[in-house]
């Protein structure tokens, strides 16, 4: 990972309020509630936690090694090393300790349930909330984006049989399938996009904090341990095949235009360049800009972001009947939530080509579309050809 880079995400756990001059407990206690935050970064984390000369850093140090690889894991292993000159042995955490994760997914809302439906291209979906209450079903209704957060909220209550008419309606009428799943995951998602909403436009949904009280008592969660990582396991340590591109939940999928403008730019210049003489050297060039923009835009908030587009496709391709692709998506984000090298990840690799390769397309698309000013000397002539027979007639 580039210093720069290092730099700024050490710089980012500071502005949330990490203070490693705290004394230990008070640090520590930051970390925990920082860690898996949107725009945290793991080796943040593992960076801040070898600067903490305690047991308890070096024992969550180890933690987080069992699961790491990749950058990750060598950041892991560089606190570690770094706690034992300064005479602090890494203890394991004892297997019976729950951790707050672990605590938060056992004390899960009893009757809950959720309905999703898939992401669509722009990043949008539909998830129910349902719970069973006084003989029908309360059913929290809300429209979420992946870059706008909780658009429309609304609570309605059912009988069971009015619920499977308005399901089925909503799938007749989108298209679209939607899957029994979780409680917990539903609950999770919707806070954690009204946590995105901006603040300007969380009027519009200003009462889901209300709405949801009346289905969940407990606090909205800010984690949460997502179930495909559990239901996928044996899965996780296969190469995420390209082949997942094709999944209609995916094939249309787009990163924001500002997002990778640069790159398709800079490809552009490469294509029109006088200097390169030839196709492979032009492929040589373009090869570097992809491996570069899968460092580059694979990072920080953006990770996290396509980390839980992955994980949530994952979880809605397992509950369609497509496991081989669900397992390819879960083992995509593992990649990214553990730090791997994604320039090696074939994956990654065909996921930023197909980024580009779309947005080309559709600007050349726009080319064809737009009327254009200027006339080359062929097209000139024949207008001035068909201009003359006109006046002839």
């Amino acid at each position: 990972m580039e210093p720069k880079e290092t730099e700024r995400e050490d710089a980012r756990l500071r502005e949330l309020g990490f203070d490693p001059a705290a004394a230990p407990e008070e640090a520590l206690a930051r970390l925990r509630e920082l860690r898996g935050r949107p725009g945290v970064s793991d080796g943040a984390v593992a960076r801040a936690l070898g600067g903490i000369a305690s047991a308890e850093a070096a024992a969550m140090l180890a933690a987080m090694e069992r699961g790491a690889t990749g950058v990750l894991r060598r950041e892991v292993r560089r606190a570690l090393f770094r706690l034992r000159q300064r005479g602090v042995a890494a203890a394991a955490e004892p297997a019976s300790a729950p951790t707050a994760r672990s605590a938060m997914a056992a004390a899960g809302e009893p009757g809950l349930s959720a309905l999703f439906s898939p992401i669509d291209a722009d990043g949008a979906r539909v998830v129910w909330l349902l719970k069973n209450r006084r003989g029908e079903i309360a059913c929290l209704w809300g429209l979420v984006s992946e870059t706008e957060g909780l658009i429309n909220v609304r609570l309605s209550q059912r009988g069971r049989r009015e619920l499977r008419d308005e399901r089925a309606e909503f799938e007749r009428r989108t298209g679209v399938r939607m899957v029994e799943g979780d409680g917990r995951l539903g609950d999770f998602v919707l806070c954690e996009a009204y946590r995105r909403t901006p603040e300007d436009k969380r009027k519009q949904v200003g009462s889901f904090l209300a709405l949801r009280a009346e289905l969940v008592a407990a606090p909205p969660p800010a984690e949460i341990d997502h179930p495909i990582y559990a239901e996928m396991a044996s899965a996780l340590t296969r190469e995420p095949s390209p082949e997942l591109l094709k999944e209609p939940e995916l094939a249309g999928w787009k990163f924001a235009a500002d997002e990778i403008k640069s790159y398709i730019d800079e490809i552009r210049s490469i294509r029109e360049s006088v200097l390169v003489l030839n196709r492979v050297q032009q492929e040589e060039r373009i090869n570097t800009v992809i491996e570069r923009a899968v460092d580059e835009l694979l990072t920080g908030e953006r990770a996290y972001r396509v980390r839980r587009h992955l994980e949530d496709t994952a979880y809605y391709l397992a509950r369609s009947g497509r496991p081989e692709a669900a397992g390819w998506a879960a083992a995509a984000a593992a990649r990214l939530r553990d730090g791997a090298d994604l320039r090696r990840v074939a994956f990654f690799q065909a996921l930023v080509r197909a980024q580009l390769g779309a947005a080309f397309a559709e600007e050349r698309e726009k080319e064809r579309e737009e009327p254009r000013l200027i006339m080359t000397p062929a097209e000139a002539m024949r207008a001035q050809m068909q201009a003359a027979r006109g006046r002839r007639r």
